[in-house]
């Protein structure tokens, strides 16, 4: 049932604040409005929209900077890091990301934000992926959220580091990769 608008505006508040990287569509959907009701609403209030509320939580999370690669150059967006430890990266599934038939995700882009995640993870300004084990555990469609999660393991070798990176749309797992790492200086 739609709710007034003030009650509305509070409820999105509230969601907005326990949910930062929430979308319009999504709102729009949980409160059975439009999305141009959502933009309405979050203007009045002064909530930034999705973009500059991911910067924002990110700029406030993390202090560290990426080391390995230039940071435009990280598939997805990064949210969370702390160098040799871990880092979470989001990705929004959009139609360059899909097959035009069917609307699921290439695979190389999922593989790209994890890979790339590992990459950023690694203190050193050299990091390349010397193995890889991945495996997609279900489809990825347009619209969706991927959220990579990398974690660094430890050292298999003096110049190699082992990073697992899972991706997850919601709660659901749909991409695992274990990442050995070489690093120049280890």
């Amino acid at each position: 049932m739609r709710k007034p608008k003030k009650e509305r505006q509070i409820l999105l508040k509230e969601t907005i604040e326990q949910k930062p990287f929430i979308t319009d569509e999504a709102l729009a959907k949980l409160f059975q409005v439009s999305i141009q009701t959502i933009r309405l609403d979050r203007m009045e209030l002064n909530i930034p929209e999705l973009r500059e509320r991911i910067k924002s939580v990110a700029a406030s999370n993390w202090n560290e900077t990426v080391k390995a690669l230039p940071l435009e150059e990280v598939i997805g967006e990064i949210i969370d890091l702390e160098l040799d430890k871990r880092a979470i990266s989001i990705l929004d599934i959009t139609k360059d990301h899909v097959f035009s038939r069917n609307k699921i995700a290439r695979g190389h882009h999922l593989f790209a934000q994890a890979n790339s995640l590992a990459v950023a993870v690694i203190n050193d300004d050299l990091a390349l992926t010397a193995n890889a084990e991945i495996k997609f555990t279900r489809q990825v469609v347009e619209g969706e959220r991927v959220i990579a999660k990398a974690r660094v393991l430890g050292q298999d070798k003096p110049s190699r580091t082992k990073v697992e990176v899972e991706s997850f749309v919601d709660n659901e797992m749909v991409f695992q990769g274990d990442f050995v790492m070489y690093r120049s200086n280890q």
